[in-house]
């Protein structure tokens, strides 16, 4: 068992040292839960089935429209108004 003493800031996050990180190949935007068992805290990786952003993606998927027959400046126009 690896132990290392962390200092927790004041938003409550803790930095994973580096060599956890990369002994469990834990990468920017996993996600973790933590869970109580038998008094301690343990951190644990969510499955990778689907990210946080995935769920993002998928949820704007279908929801825009493509305006694929202006051209760049009558689309900037559009935006900027008169």
């Amino acid at each position: 068992m690896t132990t290392m003493g962390m200092l927790m800031n004041t938003k409550g996050q803790v930095t994973v040292p580096a060599d956890i990180r990369n002994r469990h190949d834990w990468h920017p935007g996993d996600e973790f839960e933590f869970v109580e068992v038998d008094g301690e805290v343990v951190l644990r990786p969510l499955p990778v089935a689907e990210t946080r952003g995935q769920r993002f993606v998928r949820g704007l998927s279908g929801r825009g429209t493509a305006d694929m027959d202006k051209t760049t400046d009558e689309l900037m126009e559009m935006l900027r108004g008169e």
